[in-house]
């Protein structure tokens, strides 16, 4: 049998050290950036961390197709409702082509949350009594000085169609909307922007007052008092005061709302709903090309909406600036407030005020389904108290360190020494795991949950598995006769291909479980695969190294009884080879040698 290449040897056995520095490199970086990022423990799912999980399905019942655009535009919507009940660490996502999960922590009224999400959003048009800036948006720049004059308000405009109806374009002196109008936006989509601009005080050029005592005469009972109250201590630029404005109205109530406009968040004093959403028929997002008006947003409304809208704007259109203005009012949140100069008959209306095209679509989105896209329905609601997640969290780690416990004991009894070396890399296993698993928290919104806990256990005989073949092999090649470290180099490439084998055939079964599976199955499939990623990992950037470095010390190479190479205790045999015969000696049998 020829002996393997020297240069090859040699080579492969000098640069042990390089691959455990890398591999040590690596972990203290990802553990660096851990601690860096402040998130030092992995994520945990409801099943363990307590809280609630809904799962809502799609259903394509308003018209609109089941696609990624509008499954995003319900997930960042949802996004928003759950963050109004105060949840700060609630987690929306998409799960398949028509799933959405919502998974809400401890804390939280699940009969709230169940209300709160997968329900089309209440959509009204009511009149502005009132409205003035309360401070920046977050992130935004310093707050804008008010205009003094009516005319200086780039608000977009309420009309009625142009075909031979008088338009409800711009209030006498003022200006029409430019191409730098100032655009609202909304938290959850870009679309609802391009809204008016109210004056936070009266119009020096009409002398209307636009303080919450103007409207005070005019509304009436209980609701109005308390949002004049509501009103005068408002701070729209606070998220936990804009999460609670207008709580609880009813469609007849005065309330109070926020919406932002060019990075200023403003308070809105609101009457009595004049509208409904659910009276528009239809709404879309048109772009005018016979005028300049660029991007607009067309609505059709049902008989009974036509006759509501024609007597609300021909009462605004009397009124002086804010007061001319509608609120079109979604989840308590104003998203758009356009004027009008005349009343709009006919059933038609659009709203105009340069809108760009997204824009113009979200608004339309907004008017059409009344915040979802899509509808959704109900498919499942678990809930775990804080308790009982503590105490499945408890049973996981138990069934983990009874599972690593076992392995041990079966490693130390079988391979001895050998069970060293086993023991170092799966620490090394487990803390890239644990490390990786904190990241990608915050990173991707993976949580652990209970299957992924299950994943993990089952990880842990994986990367046994990938010792025990390597562990083998050598024994094999010692058992041939052969030295511990040529017996090292000459059981890898055998091993190696048994172990990649092997961790390939488990990650294809990972990847194809989490792909046709939805819920928390997709943790322990996730879990899987990452573990089966790091064993290749670790065994040939460690455990092989590691070994190579052993072979090289007497108690290893020596063949001590306690090493787990004893070739005596494996029944190694000297190999036998013949002599090469004589020439022209005859056939018989030749004396054989040791080697």
């Amino acid at each position: 049998m020829a002996a393997p290449k020297k240069g090859r040897s040699a080579n492969a056995q000098s640069k042990p050290g390089r691959s455990l520095a890398l591999i040590l490199i690596a972990i203290v970086a990802l553990t660096g950036g851990m601690f860096l990022s402040g998130h030092t423990t992995p994520r945990l799912g409801i099943d363990l961390a307590g809280g609630t999980s809904i799962t809502l399905a799609a259903k394509a019942d308003q018209g609109s197709a089941i696609n990624k655009a509008n499954m995003d535009t319900a997930v960042e919507i949802m996004n928003r409702r759950v963050n109004g009940l105060g949840v700060t660490e609630a987690e929306v996502q998409t799960q398949g082509d028509s799933n959405i999960i919502v998974n809400i922590p401890k804390g939280t009224d699940s009969e709230e949350a169940r209300d709160q999400v997968g329900t089309t959003a209440k959509l009204y048009f009511r009149p502005v009594l009132a409205a003035e800036p309360t401070g920046p948006a977050a992130g935004a720049s310093p707050t804008p000085s008010a205009s003094g004059s009516s005319s200086a308000s780039p608000s977009p405009s309420a009309s009625a169609p142009a075909s031979g109806k008088p338009s409800a374009g711009t209030p006498s002196g003022s200006t029409s909307p430019s191409a730098s109008a100032t655009s609202q936006g909304r938290a959850v989509t870009n679309g609802l922007k391009a809204d008016a601009t109210p004056s936070a005080s009266a119009s020096a050029s009409t002398g209307a007052s636009a303080s919450p005592s103007a409207p005070a005469s005019a509304a009436a009972g209980d609701s109005a008092t308390k949002a004049q109250s509501q009103y005068a201590s408002l701070d729209c630029s606070k998220g936990a005061v804009r999460a609670k404005a207008g709580e609880n109205a009813k469609p007849g109530d005065t309330t109070v709302g926020c919406g932002e406009i060019q990075g200023v968040w403003y308070k809105y004093l609101l009457g009595p709903a004049a509208v409904d959403g659910t009276e528009v028929d239809k709404a879309q997002a048109v772009f005018d090309t016979q005028t300049a008006a660029g991007w607009q947003v067309t609505m059709e409304f049902n008989s009974k909406g036509a006759k509501k809208f024609a007597d609300i704007t021909g009462k605004l259109a009397q009124n002086q600036d804010p007061q001319n203005q509608f609120g079109i009012v979604l989840d308590g949140e104003v998203v758009s407030s356009p004027y009008v100069s005349s009343s709009i008959t006919g059933g038609q209306a659009q709203i105009s005020g340069s809108f760009t095209q997204d824009e113009a679509q979200g608004l339309a989105n907004m008017l059409s389904y009344g915040a979802l896209p899509l509808s959704f329905q109900e498919q499942s609601v678990t809930t775990v108290t804080a308790a009982l997640g503590g105490d499945q969290l408890r049973a996981g780690l138990l069934a983990g360190a009874i599972g690593l416990a076992l392995v041990v004991i079966y490693l130390v009894a079988y391979y001895r020494g050998l069970s060293v070396i086993a023991i170092a890399s799966l620490l090394v296993s487990a803390a890239l795991t644990y490390v990786l698993m904190s990241l990608l928290g915050p990173a991707i919104g993976f949580a652990l949950n209970l299957p992924a806990v299950c994943g993990a256990i089952v990880a842990i005989g994986i990367t046994a598995d990938s010792f025990i073949v390597y562990f083998e092999r050598v024994r094999d090649e010692i058992r041939e006769g052969r030295s511990l470290r040529p017996a090292v180099e000459r059981a890898w490439p055998r091993a190696r291909r048994t172990i990649l084998v092997s961790d390939f055939v488990s990650f294809l079964a990972a990847a194809v479980l989490f792909v046709v599976t939805v819920g928390k199955v997709q943790g322990f499939a996730f879990t899987l695969g990452l573990t089966t990623v790091l064993d290749v990992v670790v065994v040939f950037f460690f455990t092989k190294p590691l070994m190579t470095l052993a072979a090289r010390r007497k108690f290893f190479s020596g063949g001590h009884k306690w090493s787990g190479l004893d070739p005596k205790s494996l029944g190694a045999q000297p190999p036998l080879r013949r002599t090469r015969r004589p020439a022209g000696s005859a056939a018989g049998p030749v004396e054989t040698k040791e080697a």
